[in-house]
């Protein structure tokens, strides 16, 4: 497991600061990510629905096929902070799928978890920085199942400094950006 969390935090951070980079630029073809990290490889784009978008890359270990959402709406309005993301990975070559993660866009109290609320299905994510992981592979699979089957997804986190923070996601289009992956990535549900 522990091999399993430090290739996934290691991933969103270099995927993150790609697509803060890259502006989430959602109507280009490709998405150049390299000036804001080395380790990040550029992504090409394989397309969007509502709030999500699907990419994929290559990399050492095969090919990585993700998708990121952004929340409709974020509280408290204001507050100063880089604009939170959600995330699901697939890396095949490493035998890992399904890995959810949220950047909240500010440090995270050490410590701390994160509460994720599917329709009523509640989750604790662990906190590393200024993001939060399921802990386990089994549990990454049940939050995205939930997440391709609901209609929202509210994330609540607790900041290192201020007020604690609600990002709501839409989940309109996220099991067709999901589909995008799964294909590229030939992953199987």
């Amino acid at each position: 497991m522990k091999r399993y969390r430090a290739i996934c935090c290691s991933l969103v951070l270099g995927l993150v600061l790609s697509i803060s980079a890259a502006g989430h630029a959602r109507s280009s073809k490709k998405t150049d990510g390299a000036a804001a990290s080395p380790a990040a490889p550029p992504s090409e784009r394989l397309g969007g629905a509502d709030a999500w978008t699907a990419y994929t890359y290559s990399e050492k270990s095969g090919k990585v096929c993700y998708l990121t959402g952004e929340p409709k709406k974020s509280e408290p309005a204001g507050a100063k902070r880089r604009r939170p993301l959600a995330m699901v990975t697939h890396r095949p070559g490493e035998k890992v799928a399904n890995v959810v993660s949220f950047a909240a866009g500010y440090p995270l109290k050490e410590g701390s978890d994160v509460a994720l609320d599917i329709g009523g299905a509640k989750f604790d994510l662990f906190t590393k920085g200024d993001s939060a992981w399921a802990r386990t592979a089994d549990l990454d699979k049940e939050i995205v199942e939930a997440m391709a089957k609901g209609k929202q997804a509210v994330v609540r986190g607790m900041p290192r400094n201020g007020p604690a923070t609600t990002d709501t996601y839409s989940l309109a289009g996220f099991a067709q950006a999901l589909g995008m992956i799964d294909k590229a990535c030939e992953v199987k549900r």
